[in-house]
């Protein structure tokens, strides 16, 4: 049945393509083919999904002519259990029964839904491509090829309906090239990010009376969103599951919106809205957090705001703000702000948050900050690497950080770092840049390594403490060792100053082969008894001119009595904040730099997640016979070629 099933939605998604092969070619661009054939799907759908009952709903609201438009919702919503509905006599196939006026029939019947689901058509800017198909005489046609598809539940369920969608989604993206992968996340990505989110709160959304909320500020067209849904609903099916989901681009708010409604989501479930200029659900946190962010996203149009909105302590900005060229860290950021607080429910919120390297170890004030108050915090519960080639529109590598606002005990003060990379299978046909997928029994693997913890395969997962993520960079020096030595470049570099005169030159004379770190005290008092002044200017400028290189002289110190650093040797040491600063230098420094100095005061702090470090795996290096090998054989073949070509 469930290979029928799935032959049955396949075929269907095929005969809903055909529209672009049989009435689209040479009247849109074929990069366009989807914004025509997501909105006739969506349509479609809807009309089937209200066909049984929009006779009694059009006599019911006919009842109440008088009543305010949003009762009237609310009394089809009590009476017929419809979260919208249409109100028009019109249908597709009514409309393609006659040739005449198509595109005006067909705009009376799109008025005719209620106003709750009208920001829908706006955004598909169904109208005006509408009109391109009439006025290139293929309206009519599209609207019978339509009309006589099967997309009832009876016909198709809601999962159904939903793979039909995501497969016509797919082949829209793969027609637009990479920019169209941007909103829409592939679903293997997102059922990894839930399996892992909900996996540890099976008993409590198993229990009596169980509610969820689930949250995605760049939703796209939802699939994070229904992909949380159903995983829920599988533990227990009497679960209250409430979506919520803001996005920015009027086509993706559209696909996404239509989309839960297919689903029987609510119609408000998204809203359309900039989440950085303006959350649209400000004062509300959730119990999931999904998101998938734009990679490299430019944050600069909507600078001002954020900026105002940084300077609120204990916003969701306030933390940190990351260069303007890379606004991933702020939906991280405000992510983290739109968790349920620990106890509030009694297991606190949890996020999954899409990002590329960058946020890891950005070296930036701003991204920097941004992981210290994650950390500080305790958020980070796991971050885990995606395989290459997964998304539609990058072939980067992807990582998902999972949020915790209410740790299990073990994980309290800990984070786990799981590398999944490795675990993929090839497409058999690429989408836009996809070209591998995490299959079921390889998402598996990574969610039984993140259950084992502690226990997990070390090759795929380590556990580490939030300082191992912490470091001081200390400044390491090698200091100088100076020799005082008079010769005629000395007085040359000395005669310009002002303070300096012609009874100067026996003074340093006189220094000639002194210690050259006694200077602050014996170049002044020679210069008194040649009756002579000696300001501090001077004598710092007679101390470096003076100065030669000698290995053999002390350690050399300023008139103040810090360390001279010698020319061309400074490095900064990265120290973890797990590590005594001294004991790290004589066991990595000192062996191979035994006169360094450092100076721990002057130590800058920040913090990074170097992923690929820590799965580092140095390779044995061949042995050098069987190079030799190689060489000789490769030497052989050569002198053979040469030998030929001599011949010749």
């Amino acid at each position: 049945m469930a290979e029928l099933a799935e032959a049955s939605r396949k075929t269907t998604a095929r005969v809903v393509w055909d529209t672009a092969d049989k009435y689209l070619r040479n009247i849109v661009d074929e990069e366009d083919y989807g914004d025509y054939i997501l909105p006739f799907t969506v349509l479609r759908r809807l009309e089937c999904m209200l066909a049984d009952s929009k006779e009694d709903v059009i006599k019911y609201v006919d009842s109440f002519a008088d009543m305010p438009q949003h009762l009237i919702d609310i009394a089809v919503k009590d009476r017929f259990g419809l979260g919208f509905y249409n109100v028009s006599r019109l249908d597709l196939a009514t409309i393609a029964s006659v040739d005449d006026n198509v595109d005006k029939s067909l705009k009376s019947y799109i008025d005719g839904f209620s106003n709750n689901i009208a920001d829908i058509w706006v955004s598909f800017e169904f109208n005006r491509r509408a009109k391109v198909l009439a006025d290139a005489n293929r309206l009519h046609a599209v609207v019978k090829h339509f009309s006589t598809l099967d997309l009832s539940p009876k016909n198709l369920s809601n999962t159904g309906m939903g793979d039909v969608f995501e497969d016509v989604m797919y082949r829209a993206f793969n027609k637009k090239g990479k920019a169209a992968g941007n909103f829409y996340t592939p679903r293997d990505a997102i059922r990894l990010m839930v399996d892992v989110l909900v996996g540890g709160d099976d008993d409590m959304i198993a229990a009596d009376h169980a509610a969820r909320s689930v949250y995605d500020p760049t939703a796209g067209s939802g699939g994070m969103l229904l992909i949380a849904q159903e995983a829920l609903k599988r533990t227990n099916e009497k679960v209250d599951v409430t979506l919520y989901g803001q996005e920015l681009m009027a086509s993706a708010f559209a696909l996404g919106k239509a989309d839960l409604l297919i689903q029987g989501g609510r119609p408000d479930a998204i809203k359309h809205g900039n989440t950085l200029l303006e959350d649209l659900y400000k004062g509300q946190t959730f119990d999931y957090v999904l998101s998938n962010p734009p990679f490299g996203m430019d944050w600069s149009a909507d600078g001002k705001s954020v900026r105002d909105q940084a300077k609120t302590e204990g916003s969701r900005f306030s933390h940190g703000l990351p260069g303007t060229s890379d606004g991933q860290m702020l939906f991280l950021a405000h992510c983290a702000s739109k968790l349920t607080p620990a106890g509030k429910n009694g297991q606190g919120g949890r996020a999954a948050v899409v990002s590329n390297a960058s946020p890891l170890f950005a070296a930036d004030k701003g991204p920097s900050a941004i992981r210290q108050w994650l950390l500080e915090e305790d958020l980070i519960d796991a971050v885990i690497a995606l395989p290459a080639d997964m998304f539609y529109g990058t072939g980067i590598a992807t990582y998902v950080w999972f949020l915790d606002t209410n740790k299990a005990p073990e994980r309290k003060g800990k984070i786990q770092l799981i590398d999944g990379s490795g675990q993929w299978s090839q497409l058999r046909r690429p989408m836009g840049e996809k070209r591998r997928e995490m299959q079921q029994q390889q998402r598996e693997i990574l969610v039984k390594a993140y259950e084992a913890f502690e226990h997990a395969d070390p090759a795929i997962s380590r556990v580490l403490t939030r300082e191992d993520f912490m470091f001081r960079d200390v400044p390491v020096f090698l200091q100088a060792r100076f020799a005082t030595k008079y010769s005629d470049d000395v007085v040359e570099a000395l005669r310009s100053r002002k303070d300096f005169a012609e009874g100067h030159v026996e003074v340093l004379k006189s220094l000639d082969g002194t210690p050259w770190n006694d200077l602050p005290q014996t170049f002044p008092a020679a210069a008194k008894r040649a009756g002579l002044k000696a300001p501090l200017g001077l004598v710092d400028a007679a101390m470096s001119a003076l100065a030669t290189p000698d290995e053999s002289a002390p350690l050399a110190v300023a008139r103040n009595g810090a360390p001279i650093v010698a020319d061309g040797w400074k490095l900064t040491e990265r120290i973890p904040m797990t590590e005594d600063v001294d004991e790290h230098m004589e066991r990595e420094v000192l062996p191979f730099a035994p006169n360094a100095r450092w100076n721990s005061s002057k130590a800058k702090h920040g913090n990074e997640i170097p992923f690929k470090r820590f799965f580092y795996m140095p390779t044995q290096p061949r042995a050098l016979d069987a190079i030799d090998a190689d060489v000789s054989r490769i030497m052989g073949d050569l002198a053979a070629m040469f030998a030929q070509v001599h011949e010749s």
